[in-house]
């Protein structure tokens, strides 16, 4: 294939050079195990803490206060998990809402098994929550509010900093899952007024398989894998202190330029073409949202088979999450919008990065609306107005 436009930046992102450079010596040169007391070991561990500092200053955390992980799915449930063991003395209610990622949803699931109560908050149709809703789901054995800081199929921003201030106000903890948010925009943990949160390295050019935990001075941290001493006793598992530096590098890379303002530009000129395509819709909240995150609905037009034409003509996008690739059902995100199933369906997510250029957008709003034209004279429901 001639031509590869990368538009799925929320699955993943490439490796930064700046990771990648960082990655690769430390592979070369700091092949220790931090846990060793020789000299190759401690440089190791210095690497290592290093990084954890590095992340910390990047949120405006404590280095102590950052614990690393294997990911955002395991960031999340190990929040989930240790602020109900916790706190159980208090009770076992749990407040989130409907558009959750599946690493908190189906981990509030499998709570749910064992007896504790979980209230879903709905949301508006550009995915916005009420804070009055809030208020009122609020009971005397809620322990912890767990909300996205920016949802990842449509993009829109959730308001953290307000939510942060009633739940201190009601004595709950409060977690965010801010695996879109961190190294898109600024993201301070003192300002959101969070306990706990959540981020996943490879969002912003870090590598895979390497997140981080924010636990605020004070809390306690249950472990969620037990075996050696490893991140201070609470995270079992020798560290993957290469893919740590990685993401170091890339957050340290990418924090100056925050909140990435001409990517911005570019996913507003990507939607105000697409738009015009008759009948299109674009989902999230249209002003607050993530820079990188552009997201549509076509009436008669599959949202799988826009991805298989849009694929052949060397673009890579999405129907919504990654995670959730493998079903045909509708993104339970579109649904919580109130989205009938039928439009659902034809939902597509474009996301940019940095290094999306002007004429990749071009590229796409030649391509695209020809494909939806294309599939909505097969469709039997496509009435032509």
């Amino acid at each position: 294939m001639d031509r590869i436009v990368y538009l799925d930046n929320a699955a993943t992102t490439k490796l930064s050079k700046a990771a990648r450079d960082a990655m690769l010596r430390q592979m070369a040169n700091g092949y220790g195990n931090p846990s060793s007391t020789h000299s190759v070991g401690r440089s190791a561990k210095d690497a290592l803490e290093s990084a954890r500092a590095k992340v910390a200053e990047a949120i405006g955390a404590a280095p102590g206060e950052i614990y690393f992980t294997g990911g955002g799915t395991e960031a999340n449930n190990w929040a989930i998990q240790s602020a109900v063991e916790t706190r159980k003395y208090k009770g076992g209610h749990i407040i989130t809402s409907a558009i959750e990622h599946p690493a908190v949803l189906n981990a509030l699931k499998h709570l749910e098994k064992s007896g504790r109560a979980v209230t879903r908050l709905g949301v508006d149709p550009y995915g916005r929550i009420s804070l009055d809703e809030l208020r009122g789901a609020i009971r005397g054995d809620t322990i912890l509010i767990t909300v996205m800081t920016a949802n990842n199929e449509i993009g829109t921003r959730l308001p953290i900093a307000e939510i942060g201030k009633i739940a201190k106000e009601r004595g709950a903890l409060f977690h965010t899952d801010a695996v879109q948010a961190v190294g898109r925009v600024p993201v301070d943990v003192k300002e959101l007024g969070v306990d706990l949160l959540s981020l996943s390295g490879h969002k912003f050019g870090g590598a895979k398989g390497v997140g981080a935990l924010y636990v605020k001075k004070g809390l306690r941290l249950t472990p969620l894998l037990r075996g050696g001493g490893q991140e201070r006793g609470a995270r079992a598992g020798t560290e993957n202190v290469a893919g740590i530096v990685s993401v170091a590098a890339a957050l340290e890379d990418v924090l100056p330029r925050l909140p990435l303002d001409d990517v911005a530009r570019k996913r507003d000129r990507l939607i105000e073409g697409l738009l015009k395509i008759p009948r299109a819709r674009l989902t999230g909240d249209p002003v607050n949202r993530l820079p990188g995150i552009a997201s549509f609905v076509f009436e008669c037009a599959e949202g799988e088979s826009i991805l298989l034409l849009l694929d052949q003509c060397g673009v890579c996008a999405s129907t919504g999450s990654a995670c959730s690739s493998g079903s045909h059902d509708p993104s339970h995100v579109l649904r919580a919008l109130g989205l009938p199933h039928e439009i659902a369906q034809g939902s597509l997510r474009l996301s940019l990065s940095e290094e999306t250029t002007d004429e990749e957008i071009d590229y796409v709003l030649e391509k695209l609306p020809p494909i939806i034209e294309k599939l909505r004279g097969m469709s039997p429901l496509w009435d032509g107005a």
